[in-house]
């Protein structure tokens, strides 16, 4: 018998209480077709009702792809589990699933995306749930909110301390799923299954693994179907004997706004001169001094926001491949993407599944990790996760706390205000007038990266901003760089209500920085 169904066949399969795992990366990846079909049967009927959905990575975003949204209807979900969630643009509305937990309509929490992959593996083993240190003085730790975005979800603990083996651990019981969605691009008649459009193998083949190794129903959405015995073996990614039934959709994108591009699934090179370089500006000068932390042969994380032009800087210092990117969906070496595209990379050297780049990330294989900040407060904490006035516009947690628990370097980037006029010139940058807050606050709304705990494992913590680097010692955050053209008393100390002091060495940071050409950096 074929395994190709119709969308609604497939969703047919799905029974009440059910607990659904979905591979996905925003628009990347996501089997939006057969979500969409779920909701649609939902309207429809009224079935299947009070589900919960893990989402190692957010499904869907704001740009085009509702991915999770289709679920976020009262009665169909009940509890959500995520990494991260659909995010964007204050312009944009609020998306369903957001409303539905600031509104405490659905129990959900956010849990740190490694963690949601190892609780896949250790339910397809049947083994007794995750014991990890991995967000250990966090908000995933509940001696905060343990994960809980909401009332409801603060009301089912899902993570407790325990101690073994003579230390603190945290524990993650078993949510064992009882289907598995993900997307390919091509099947076969057997079921089996490749990538080969794909910017990313993510964790399909572990979440259909963990549904299968307990009887359950693997959906998989793919562009095209292929005679039995046509996909060569060591291209099949998901082996056949794992899925259950195969839903068409000849039109998926591989990103949001991208149809196809070769370059994203590594089937073709870009020359490095096809790609743009870094806006000249303020957040180009922030993410210049970063890069100055970079040395050739090194491995090096990146995430979201100004830390994502770092690859950029070194493109245009003519060194594009001086340093080994590694993203948590998967990509290894190759050009990181920006904006929508964020999670891909072109011209990559190779894809790791993410459950096996986030055990690299865990374990701090990599040699410094780029990352942005929301706010940072005078323990070094930092917030990237939440923002209560308008929650949908982080995404989350996702591989943050993961990458952050155990790495040896971490170079956190962002605004030192928000809302500053700022003038930027080769010889300095002005404050012309002082922005509405200041994002060094007393205490963080969430603790995303605690401060404590990196000062007791020894990491090494920098923070850059447009007006200075700060590092975090025993009296708090501590000025040791300024910028040319800065006040240091103005707009350091006192724009951050002296939660900021200026260190007595403190020097210049080098005017190379605010230059229009190359600043010179060399591997």
């Amino acid at each position: 018998m074929s395994k190709v169904v119709s969308p609604a066949a497939a969703v047919a399969r799905i029974g009440d209480g059910a607990v659904i795992t979905v591979s996905s990366s925003s628009a990347l990846g996501c089997p939006d077709l057969v979500l969409r079909a779920l909701g649609e049967r939902f309207r429809a009927e009224g079935h299947p009702r009070g589900i919960t959905s893990l989402h190692p990575i957010a499904a869907g975003d704001m740009y085009g792809v509702p991915g999770m949204d289709h679920l976020a209807q009262d009665g169909l979900l009940a509890r959500v589990l995520a990494g991260s969630y659909p995010s964007g643009p204050s312009s944009l509305p609020m998306p369903d699933i957001w409303r539905m937990i600031v509104e405490n309509r659905v129990a959900a929490w956010n849990v740190p995306s490694g963690i949601l992959f190892d609780m896949h593996r250790e339910a397809a083993a049947r083994r007794p749930g995750v014991l990890t240190k991995v967000g250990m003085d966090t908000f995933a730790d509940p001696i905060r909110q343990g994960c809980a975005m909401n009332d409801r979800a603060a009301a089912e603990p899902i993570v407790k301390r325990v101690e073994f083996a003579g230390d603190t651990w945290l524990h993650f019981p078993n949510i064992v799923p009882d289907v598995c969605i993900l997307r390919a691009t091509t099947a076969d008649e057997r079921g089996n299954l490749t990538y080969e459009h794909e910017g990313a193998y993510l964790g399909g083949m572990e979440q259909a693994i963990c549904v299968r190794n307990h009887g359950g129903l693997v959906i998989a959405q793919v562009s095209r179907v292929t005679a039995a015995g046509s996909l060569r073996p060591h291209d099949v990614r998901v082996p056949g004997h794992l899925v259950d039934l195969i839903v068409i959709d000849p039109d998926q994108k591989q990103t949001c706004e991208t149809p196809y591009d070769p370059a994203i699934s590594g089937q073709v090179i870009r020359p490095w001169s096809s790609f743009a370089l870094a806006e000249h500006g303020v957040e180009k000068v922030i993410a210049r001094r970063a890069a100055m932390e970079l040395r050739g042969g090194m491995t090096a994380n990146l995430g979201f926001g100004i830390s994502a032009m770092v690859p950029r800087i070194l493109l245009e210092e003519g060194h594009p491949e001086a340093v080994t990117w590694a993203i948590e969906q998967g990509a290894v070496g190759g050009m990181p993407l920006t904006g929508f595209a964020f999670g891909c990379a072109s011209n990559a050297w190779g894809f790791m599944p993410s459950p096996q780049q986030f055990i690299y990330f865990q374990g701090a294989g990599f040699d410094v990790s780029f990352l942005s900040f929301m706010e940072v407060d005078v323990e070094g904490n930092v917030n990237v996760s939440k923002l209560g006035k308008k929650p949908y516009l982080t995404a989350g947690c996702g591989g943050f706390v993961d990458i952050t628990s155990h790495a040896k370097k971490i170079v956190f980037a962002g605004w030192f205000e928000a809302g500053a006029k700022i003038a930027l010139s080769e010889t300095g940058i002005t404050v012309e007038a002082p922005g509405k807050f200041t994002k060094m606050v007393d205490a963080v709304e969430h603790v995303t990266f605690s401060g404590q705990r990196g000062r007791a494992q020894g990491q090494d913590v920098i923070y850059v901003t447009e007006r200075c680097v700060m590092r975090l010692d025993a009296g708090g955050l501590v000025a040791t760089e300024i910028m040319p053209g800065i006040n240091p008393d103005r707009d350091i100390v006192a724009a951050s209500q002296g939660r900021v002091r200026v260190a007595g060495d403190a020097v210049q940071m080098p005017l190379s920085l605010l230059a229009t050409g190359p600043m010179g950096w060399q591997p």
